[in-house]
């Protein structure tokens, strides 16, 4: 088992950044793939970024690229997500998943991220 916990989320006005953290306990983190989705008030959930075990490749949805960034330290078991030139459509509750196959089995229980306009 692998327990994920988000942080960081909180308000914040358009044009701002702010970092999210996912912490991991249990299994070694540095087995799994690490993902970051989120899900938009009234939307479903979607992708956003990912990052290998290897930390040789990293993923990220079109809408978030050249603003956001995915890194992790697995001595730490802590993945990252810094979000920068945030947008009033960013505004989701962000998760961390990861697995150590083709499906996400472990998900955080998100943090919400609130962008004014």
């Amino acid at each position: 088992q692998v327990h994920l916990v988000e942080s960081g989320g909180r308000l914040v006005q358009a044009g701002g950044s702010l970092r999210l953290s996912c912490r991991a306990s249990g299994r070694p983190f540095s087995g799994y793939t690490v993902a970051w989705f989120r899900q938009p008030p009234g939307k479903e959930r979607e992708f956003v970024a990912s990052v290998s075990k290897t930390l040789l490749s990293t993923d990220y949805a079109d809408s978030v690229k050249g603003r956001f960034a995915i890194s992790r330290d697995n001595y730490e078991n802590t993945v990252y997500l810094q979000m920068n030139s945030l947008k009033p459509e960013d505004t989701a509750v962000y998760y961390c998943a990861c697995r150590s196959g083709d499906e996400y089995e472990y998900w955080g229980q998100g943090t919400q991220v609130t962008v004014s306009s």
